[in-house]
């Protein structure tokens, strides 16, 4: 059986730095999916994050997800529910610009923490970008470049807990889908699992890892090298025991930037058809709001038939 891919990032500095690149090239390709070891982002940071996060969802959102839940009757479901997730969410957003300081209910602490943790994953995702980019065979800084817009990417933190749900059975944490975006970076619990992707035909688990970072492509990375990597889906699973922490951070491009498969991939590899559209990231986002949890590809066709009026010109890395 398959082994899940894991990428020990000190290796990338050394003499098996091409096996390291190999992992990485298989696991865009072949998994959507690949856990980081020795990323760089300090295990105390990482431990303080998650210890604010638990707390704050103990003192702040429990009681809240626990009458949602008895508001809506839940607990009394008697057969599978498609339309609700078991999670306890807030966001936070940090580039074009912050708003980690108006989101209410947030001590200073854990304020302060969540920004310097969102400091060290846009400096990750954008290496990350780069060694794909190398992987590619793209100019270093094509990713990021594609990613801007105008006032530069979208980057933005998901914090999700995932409660004792009574009815695992009957209920999703999170029902399956593919991500919009570029790359997502997944701090997860390391105790309680649930987040599976879905591979050859059946569900694997991504395992969890003490002080890893999860990493997965979004439809944007699909659409900008035509399919040679994938966006995958995956979802989380209900557990009757154990509260899992989930802190996803989306690296994507900017409202108005225009996506498209690199030209330099398509001359490459000898395409005559471009297979992937040409589209406003914006835009992408708002039919993926009402189809999140729908296949992809009826979207990447949808989006052939907008019309954009933006200017296509090639990509500046200078």
């Amino acid at each position: 059986m398959e082994t899940f891919p894991v990428v020990n990032m000190e290796k990338l500095n050394g003499e098996e730095r091409g096996a390291t690149m190999e992992i990485i090239k298989d696991a865009c390709e072949n998994w959507g999916f690949f856990e980081l070891v020795n990323h760089g982002i300090s295990h105390e940071l990482l431990d303080t994050v998650e210890r604010l996060t638990k707390e704050h969802y103990r003192k702040c959102l429990e009681q809240k997800f626990k009458e949602m839940v008895a508001s809506k009757g839940l607990e009394e479901a008697q057969s599978e529910i498609n339309d609700a997730d078991w999670e306890s969410t807030f966001f936070l957003r940090h580039l074009p610009t912050s708003n980690v300081s108006e989101v209410p209910d947030l001590d200073d602490e854990y304020r302060k923490i969540m920004k310097e943790f969102a400091a060290q994953l846009e400096k990750l995702a954008e290496y990350l970008l780069d060694l794909l980019c190398e992987n590619l065979g793209l100019e270093k800084g094509y990713l990021k470049k594609a990613f801007c817009g105008s006032k530069g990417p979208n980057f933005g933190t998901k914090v999700a807990n995932y409660p004792p749900c009574p009815k695992p059975e009957l209920f999703k944490g999170l029902r399956a889908h593919t991500d919009a975006g570029g790359l997502i970076l997944l701090f997860q619990d390391d105790k309680v699992g649930g987040l599976q992707l879905y591979k050859d035909d059946k569900w694997v688990d991504v395992p969890p890892m003490n002080h890893s970072i999860v990493i997965n492509l979004g439809d944007q990375l699909e659409v900008i090298t035509n399919g040679k990597y994938k966006s995958v889906l995956h979802r989380v699973i209900a557990q009757t025991d154990g509260n899992r922490m989930s802190i996803a951070s989306f690296y994507n491009p900017g409202d108005d930037a225009v996506i498209y498969p690199a030209p330099e991939l398509l001359e490459k590899e000898k395409e005559t058809n471009q297979v992937y559209p040409k589209f406003v990231f914006n835009d992408y986002m708002k039919l993926y709001a009402g189809l999140k949890f729908q296949a992809k590809e009826p979207r990447f066709e949808a989006m052939k038939a907008v019309e954009t009026t933006a200017n296509f010109g090639p990509i500046a890395t200078a």
